[in-house]
């Protein structure tokens, strides 16, 4: 259960992309205590209906932990039903690990993004990443979307939508704010169309953004929902990279859907301040594909150690008491998991503070 700010989790993409069967298999495999806020445009009930038939909790408890806005793209509802409804979860939060929201592949981000700073919420969470979710096969074809015809009709005939954006924008916007983009049904794509796929995404959208492939919505959760345990979860995390090659060059032939998670570990006792690390971290995230980040930084003269959380080059971070268990340098240092895609953040980290 939380006892800090709650990470929120913002799932997007266009209609068919596989958001539904991702949030099937984080429910499911997460090993968390989530809630979902679903919103989707031509599918009433059928998303909610998905999810609750999955397993991931007692009956009693789904109508509390399901929850489905279905009078708008929520960009354009933010006030009326996206607030409100977050309000009411946060009323749980101690019996909540985090919170994970479905937005229509309509709906543009930053209104939402924008929402989370609204001051009866902001200090109870924190954004835990947007994740993007692009249909590989229509994007090899040259659509973003598998059906856009039935898109560009239910653009048109919707009056809730107050916005007309043209798919295109929709889709730039949707990288734009992606922390990370997967790539699903990319087991239907061969190394060509799948390296061709990739080019594109980071063409329209943040170059130094991770991209995964996938299929079938399988990830290890902890990649989209972060290290949610630090202390009792680096004997768990270190299993992720058990089949990795170190020699692999991570050639996407027929297994796209396997990606190999590095976790490595860095405690440190060393002065240190927030910018400097913060500045390090980031600048890191490209060169070895920094998936996340989680931990705590001690700094010389505060009476409480800074909580990171970062998410690509995302950058949380905010004071917070710990258990008196917990360890902690004598004057300053760092504790920090991190998972990469390439191995030696940890002495890159090391040697660059």
């Amino acid at each position: 259960m939380s006892d800090g700010r709650l990470p929120v989790t913002v799932v997007t993409g266009f209609l068919g992309s596989g958001k539904t069967t991702l949030l099937r298999h984080l429910l499911s495999e997460g090993q968390q205590r989530l809630a979902v806020v679903v919103n989707e445009f031509g599918t009433v009930g059928l998303d909610g209906d998905l999810l609750k038939n999955c397993g991931f909790c007692q009956d009693d408890e789904l109508d509390e932990r399901i929850v489905e806005l279905n009078n708008g793209c929520l960009c354009c509802t933010v006030q009326e039903d996206f607030l409100p409804a977050m309000e009411a979860l946060l009323l749980r939060s101690n019996q909540l690990d985090g919170i994970i929201i479905e937005t229509s592949g309509l709906a543009l981000p930053k209104p939402l993004l924008q929402a989370l700073n609204w001051p009866a919420i902001r200090s109870k969470v924190f954004l835990n990443g947007v994740v993007t979710l692009v249909d590989g096969y229509a994007l090899s074809t040259g659509s973003p979307v598998g059906d856009l015809k039935s898109i560009e009709e239910q653009i048109t005939n919707d009056d809730k939508i107050d916005h007309l954006t043209p798919i295109n924008q929709l889709f730039r916007d949707q990288l734009i704010s992606a922390d990370l983009v997967l790539i699903s049904r990319s087991d239907l794509l061969s190394a060509k169309d799948l390296s061709f796929v990739m080019d594109e995404v980071k063409k329209k959208g943040n170059s130094i953004t991770n991209i995964l492939p996938i299929s079938n919505g399988r990830i290890d959760p902890s990649v989209i929902l972060g290290i949610y345990n630090e202390q009792n979860n680096y004997s768990r995390l270190g299993q992720i990279d058990h089949d990795h090659d170190h020699d692999h060059d991570h050639d996407h032939d027929h297994d796209h859907d396997h990606v190999d998670v590095i976790s490595e570990h860095l405690r440190l006792e060393r002065p240190i301040s927030q910018e400097a690390l913060k500045n390090k971290l980031v600048r890191l995230v490209p060169e070895y594909q920094i998936l996340r980040a989680k931990g705590r930084c001690w700094i010389e003269g505060k009476a409480l150690p800074l909580q990171i959380q970062m998410v690509g080059p995302r950058f949380n971070a905010w004071y917070e008491e710990v258990n008196e268990s917990t360890w902690k340098p004598l004057m300053s240092g760092i504790d920090i998991v991190f998972l990469s895609l390439r191995e030696g953040v940890k002495k890159a980290v090391e040697n660059s503070l």
